[in-house]
């Protein structure tokens, strides 16, 4: 069901592969079940592949993908402690190791004009839980959605949710909308960031070589914020 009430959301998420096979996160999870179809509720980009990571790293594209712009796309509702993600089109799934996240971007007005060029914060991330250069490290290899709680502090209003996956070199990113309800309102989100801007070429966590790399990994951008 699409209704009105004050807090929107839109989630974008970005995923590179290591490897030349393609994913798209096209699809809402709201509570673990499946909403609507491909494209239902997520901005559809406007190339058939997706763009090598640093190509878009300094570019307004890194935020949704490229033609994935405020539009048309409907809105679903959510509430403040719920369950939210992402899923792969076609029954794919996470085929390659990296790491997830999520970030939030509070909109001055409708969600449905914003282009995500405020300030920013990193609510979720998904770093290995074992080795960086094994495949079972990665806690989303060979899952089919990426999923987090709405923290219950969101402050009312309309925002951008961007979930994120990234491997090395190429990446994949959508956007979607989503309208949350029934946070307190007392979230002071801290650091605050701007995209692009997160990410520099340089970066560890972006040069990171899995096939012959060794010691530990550096999680890319900023810290998750304190909320």
């Amino acid at each position: 069901m699409v209704k009105s009430s004050n807090l929107t959301a839109a989630v974008a998420l970005l995923s590179a592969p290591l490897a030349s096979a393609h994913y798209i996160f096209n699809i809402i999870m709201h509570n673990g079940k499946q909403v609507g179809g491909e494209y239902t509720y997520v901005r559809r980009n406007s190339n058939s592949y997706m763009p090598s990571f640093f190509e878009i790293i300094d570019t307004d594209e890194l935020r949704c993908n490229k033609g994935a712009a405020p539009g048309n796309t409907q809105t679903y509702d959510v509430k403040a402690g719920d369950k939210i993600g992402l899923k792969l089109f076609n029954n794919e799934f996470i085929e390659h190791p990296g790491p997830g996240f999520f970030y939030m971007s509070k909109a001055p007005g409708n969600v449905s004009d914003y282009d995500g060029s405020g300030d920013w914060f990193k609510v979720w991330e998904s770093g290995p839980s074992g080795s960086p250069t094994s495949t079972n490290g990665w806690p989303t290899y060979g899952k089919y959605t990426m999923e987090f709680t709405l923290p219950t502090t969101l402050e009312d209003g309309e925002y951008l949710l961007r979930g994120e996956h990234i491997g090395i070199h190429e990446n994949h990113m959508e956007c979607a909308q989503i309208r949350v309800t029934g946070g307190t309102g007392t979230a002071k989100p801290s650091p605050l960031v701007k995209i692009p801007g997160i990410y520099s070429r340089s970066d560890p966590g972006l040069t990171f070589n899995f096939w012959g790399g060794t010691g530990s990994y550096v999680m890319p951008g900023p810290a998750v914020a304190t909320l």
